[in-house]
């Protein structure tokens, strides 16, 4: 840890050499930029007029020259490099729960299987009011400061106070490892038809993976949905390892090229055996990005699955770490990702990072969205597929074999209020306090509750008494119009209180129109082939 001034000089230093690390020549051309760079720190740390941090203005300064590379090199204080590794590695040290804030209360969504939590007895739904004596309900506490308190070293113990059909209840639980899980739900979706959503690729996403096809297949499972929607990404090599149990052996899955990287290619090794012949669908959309990316421009590139959805992300730059002395770290762009076919995953920056960011609100305007005739490919972006010889497009992310219209019409200017004030979950936990004991009683199982469960008539009048508490003026046009997407998401949300996220998901993909139309396409044969035939 940085304590003084000359270890902050240091750590520019530092800093500024990685940036010319690749040859001497090119170190030694930067050493008068390296002095300039020094002095202006000592110049503003020795001149300026107020009292400076030294930590601060180091931060500040990698920050900035960062900020002029590319959207994506990016510095990690020490604090975030330990969350993200946690992420990425696919386990911590904790209590074993998954939390909302509701109303300035911690609400458990979930606990671990097995996991310290679950073995004491707190349950979903939930509230934890207070940590060791110390009140975390109603203070405004942030969602980093309630998790130092609750994370600890494995064999520690924490004491928690609990808020449950209006009893509160004291426990005491020791602390153990955590497994952050990749795989959110996993079951058969239908028929011979299984659906696996990913939510992120870490270090242990390969194997879950595997395990989650490994029980499908016992419940006959011949066919496979794939539902990466919003997933952001992670490890290249989760994502490749994935892609070496589809393809053949020495099919490229990716390749990686920089200015001052050699080019590497990842090739499938032969062994995956898991799922090499089976039809496969891939699920996508605007927010699937980067290990997404790969998985899904591999499968496409060999003709080897059908990709449904709208068109990802365009995130497909390597990021290296490089950890500075205090432990903190920078994670420099070095290469850019191409599929099989050549295709660069990474869209343009070149109009800058603000219109970068704003490339989402870009397509939605343009109405890439709902028409996807609206993205004009210039012929220098076509590619074509290893094995069928099929079109596709580069210029950025991965363009879907079939298109799936967002539904925009779903929800209006009133339904989004509803839904950005997270109003769906506070009647929710409202509801399952009251009635848990009931909803235990009579569904045994998440299916029967599916069946029978009236969201609309049960808890739809909670949700308007609600809206007119938070004085959200509807009308009953507008009331209509949400309906329909109220109730599921209710519904949806109790089955994951009830049962956990595998059943949420089992709920909520009934209404989720690229899951279906990605069902559509695996269970109808001539569908399915005809994508190959284009």
């Amino acid at each position: 840890m940085c304590r003084n001034q000359n270890c902050y000089m240091r750590k520019i230093l530092i800093v500024s050499a990685i940036l010319w690390l690749p040859t001497l020549s090119v170190f030694a051309q930067g050493i008068d930029y390296l002095h300039k760079l020094a002095y202006a720190y000592t110049v503003i740390n020795s001149y300026y007029v107020d009292k400076t941090d030294p930590s601060k203005l180091t931060d500040d300064a990698i920050t900035g020259i960062l900020n002029e590379l590319d959207p994506h090199s990016s510095y990690l204080t020490k604090e975030k490099v330990n969350e993200s590794r946690e992420q990425l590695t696919g386990n911590f040290e904790g209590i074993g729960v998954s939390f909302n804030m509701v109303e300035d209360t911690l609400l458990v969504v979930q606990t671990i299987t097995n996991g310290p939590s679950e073995r004491v007895g707190i349950m979903a739904g939930d509230k934890i009011i207070a940590v060791n004596d110390t009140s975390i309900a109603g203070v405004k506490m942030t969602n980093s400061d309630i998790m130092k308190r609750l994370r600890g070293k494995k064999g520690t113990y924490v004491n928690v106070t609990v808020l449950r059909d209006g009893h509160l209840l004291p426990f005491t639980i020791e602390r153990d490892k955590i497994p952050v899980v990749s795989v959110d739900a996993s079951y058969m979706i239908a028929p011979g038809v299984g659906y696996i959503k990913v939510n992120r690729f870490s270090a242990t996403t390969y194997q879950e993976v595997c395990d989650a096809v490994r029980a499908l297949k016992k419940q006959k499972m011949s066919r496979l949905i794939i539902d990466l929607q919003d997933n952001g990404g992670g490890l290249m090599n989760a994502a490749t390892s994935l892609a070496d149990e589809f393809l053949n052996e020495d099919e490229l899955i990716v390749y990686t090229k920089g200015e001052a990287q050699r080019t590497t290619r990842t090739v499938a090794s032969g062994k995956g055996k898991l799922f090499s012949r089976e039809k496969v669908v891939i699920l996508v959309n605007e927010y699937s990005a980067s290990a997404s990316e790969i998985l899904s421009g591999a499968i496409q590139d060999w003709d080897r699955g059908v990709i449904v959805g709208r068109r990802t992300f365009g995130k497909g730059l390597v990021q290296r770490p490089f950890t500075l002395p205090d432990s903190s770290e920078i994670r420099l762009t070095i290469a850019r990702y191409y599929t099989p076919s050549g295709r660069c995953i990474q869209r343009s920056y070149a109009e800058g990072k603000k219109a970068y960011e704003e490339e989402m609100i870009h397509r939605y305007k343009h109405g890439e969205f709902v028409h996807a005739d609206s993205i004009d490919f210039p012929d220098s972006l076509k590619y074509t597929t290893r094995i069928a010889k099929r079109t596709v497009y580069g210029g950025g992310g991965i363009m879907p074999d079939i298109f799936v219209p967002a539904d925009t019409a779903r929800l209006d200017s009133i339904g989004r209020v509803v839904f950005n004030k997270g109003l769906l979950n506070k009647v929710t936990t409202s509801y399952l306090e009251k009635h848990r004991r009931e909803l235990n009683s009579e569904y045994r199982e998440v299916e029967a509750f599916e069946r029978s469960f009236d969201a609309d008539s049960l808890m739809l009048p909670l949700l308007i008494q609600r809206m007119e508490q938070d004085s959200i003026a509807y009308t009953p046009e507008s009331l209509e119009r949400n309906r329909k997407a109220f109730s599921h998401s209710l519904k949806a949300l109790l089955a994951r209180y009830l049962w956990g996220v595998n059943a949420y998901f089992k709920i909520y993909n009934t209404e989720n129109a690229i899951v279906q139309k990605g069902l559509e396409v695996l269970t109808d044969d001539k569908l399915y082939n005809q994508v190959f035939r284009k």
